[in-house]
């Protein structure tokens, strides 16, 4: 507490209610190839709807990736994605005769486009996102210099968007200022968004060219700002009808009068490109989830990745993170139509990957499943379904159970695997870390393994094992970080054990692990410990293990014979 001066009473409070927090351990990481959404940005999709609605719907180019999303999301609701562009890959423009544009997110508009104009080499609207999809939008606008009348989009009259035409703004006669008002219609002209020709998209009544224009709410009513905002489709980049329009569009109100156009404004973007990322575009959408501190991943589904894109994600996500686990498939050629070759081209593949790791788990195949949005079946690998199973693992009981099996096991939305191997294929794939995904009569399609891709005979070489210290590690360091800058005393150290206690009895209630100790005294926080300003916690761990094999002995015996006499000896 402060000192005092002159008598009196000071009250203070100091908090010693630190508990352990919760932590998040079903947010899954992907990367994928998609017809639409930015690119090279982090987004937080909780269902296949919403997946479909910001990356688009799949076509063959990219139905793998999204339907290995679209598996994980079965099971779960936190999937952070990335979207993965080729080089060639660029957004529709509204300047025919400007260069192919390549702008990935809001980011990189906002860097360039937002608050400049840059003399039509994108035009006045551009599409938001990369991709061929922003071929097929049309954008119709109308300010004062028009005849809202007779203003039709699509041979349809517009009155039916918008209660009156535009003109001057109440704000704008305030501020001595003409002409700010415009409406916007954004259509889907060539019908590959909605999948009908000349549907409407968006309607932006009322918007306004002057900077410092707000609405009744106070938000900035400047038509770039809203369609940066809230647009899906488009941006505004440069005034339209630059060259006598530039002078004035985007100035403040004040005593301006803004240009207006003649008549009407239609513009149809083109130039928009799909292009297949390459691996190195796939790694470096990878790299926005290498900063454990920046974004909390516990799950990583790789998709169709080749070989070294999954090296790259073993080694510079799951390995380089240490708080997340990263699931893998063999090539589509060693289980699709490969009749006889499967386990050896599985075990081929396996040596070219050369990693083994705790961090990773690998399947053994791809699934048959059903592509409504273009009424067709699709091969998709398994990863996306065995880091969902986590998911369920952990929603219905904790981390630390294992994902597999009858009571936990079972893929969704699957017609067949493209392989389902024998007991003796199961067993040459277990032998290197490999999960068996099987067909059981009866019963369904199930995991039926629980290895991590550690060649290390270990407790980490089981997923339930290394899941529970992940948790453990991920919650007890964020604890701890309230220690930092405390002194090392005899204090501090009592109320770290008994933070830590409290959480890992608990774990251990709920059959996470077998027994503990923690040790946080003056034997490891030695002398030398304290003066190098380190603090130092020993945590024990016996965890639980999961059951991959049962004996069952069945013993025929005599009618007089007493089972004591033969219960043990078999």
């Amino acid at each position: 507490m402060a000192f005092q001066i002159s008598p009196g009473v000071n009250v203070s409070e100091v908090d010693l209610t630190t508990v352990i927090p919760s932590i998040l351990s079903t947010s899954g990481a992907f990367v994928g190839n998609f017809t639409w959404g930015p690119a090279e940005s982090i987004k937080n999709i909780d269902s296949e709807i919403a997946l479909a609605s910001n990356f688009g719907k799949p076509d063959t180019n990219t139905a793998i990736s999204f339907f290995t999303a679209a598996s994980f999301l079965a099971y779960g609701n936190n999937l952070k994605t990335v979207r993965a562009v080729g080089d060639a890959c660029y957004n529709g423009i509204s300047n025919a005769g400007g260069s192919s544009t390549q702008i990935k997110n809001e980011q990189a508009f906002d860097a360039s486009y937002l608050n400049q104009n840059n003399a039509n080499a994108i035009g006045p609207f551009v599409a938001k996102y990369p991709g061929a999809l922003g071929n097929s939008i049309t954008i119709s606008l109308l300010d004062a210099g028009g005849t809202f009348s007779t203003w039709t989009v699509n041979s349809i009259g517009v009155s039916t968007y918008f209660t009156g035409a535009p003109g001057t703004s109440v704000q704008a006669t305030a501020a001595g200022a003409t002409n700010d008002e415009m409406h916007i219609i954004v259509t889907d002209a060539g019908g590959l968004i909605t999948g009908t020709k000349n549907t409407v998209l968006e309607v932006w009544p009322y918007l306004s060219k002057a900077s410092d224009a707000v609405d009744a709410l106070g938000n900035s009513n400047y038509y770039k700002n809203v369609l940066y905002r809230s647009s899906r489709y488009i941006y505004a980049a440069d005034p339209v009808d630059y060259a006598n329009t530039v002078a004035t569009w985007g100035q403040t109100m004040s005593g301006t009068t803004f240009r207006t156009v003649n008549g009407a404004q239609t513009y149809r973007l083109t130039k928009g490109a799909d292009a297949t990322p390459t691996d190195a575009n796939i790694e470096t959408a990878w790299d926005l989830f290498g900063n454990a501190e920046e974004t909390d991943i516990s799950l990583v589904v790789t998709g169709n990745a080749s070989t070294t894109v999954q090296q790259y994600v073993i080694d510079n996500i799951a390995n380089a993170r240490k708080d997340c686990v990263a699931f893998i498939s063999p090539p589509s050629a060693s289980v699709v139509n490969n009749i006889g070759d499967e386990a050896d081209d599985i075990i081929t593949w396996y040596g070219n990957l050369n990693r083994t790791s705790s961090y990773v788990v690998s399947d053994c195949g791809w699934k048959y499943t059903f592509d409504k949005y273009n009424n067709v079946y699709r091969w998709v690998p398994l990863n996306g379904d065995v880091a969902g199973l986590c998911v369920y693992t952990d929603n219905i009981r904790d981390p630390w159970y294992s994902p597999a099996g009858l009571n936990r096991g079972f893929v969704k939305n699957v017609v067949k695997l493209a392989w389902n191997p024998n007991k003796s294929e199961r067993d040459t794939l277990y032998s290197k870390g490999i999960n068996p995904v099987v067909s059981i009569a009866g019963s369904g399609i199930v995991l039926f393994g629980d290895k991590t891709l550690q060649d290390k005979p270990s407790a980490f070489d089981r997923i339930n094992v290394r899941r529970l210290f992940i948790v453990l590690e991920k919650t007890i360091a964020r604890a701890a970080r309230y220690s930092l800058f405390e002194f090392n005393d005899e204090f501090t150290r009592a109320q770290f054990v008994a933070l830590v206690t409290p959480f890992l009895r608990d774990v251990q209630g709920r059959r996470g692990i077998y027994d503990f100790r923690v040790v946080c005294d003056n034997t490891n926080n030695t002398a030398e410990v304290i003066d190098s300003n380190r603090f130092v916690g020993d945590i024990y761990i016996k965890p639980a293990r999961s059951i991959n094999f049962i004996q069952l002995n069945f013993v025929a015996v005599r009618t007089g014979v007493d089972f004591s006499e033969v219960v043990g000896r078999f």
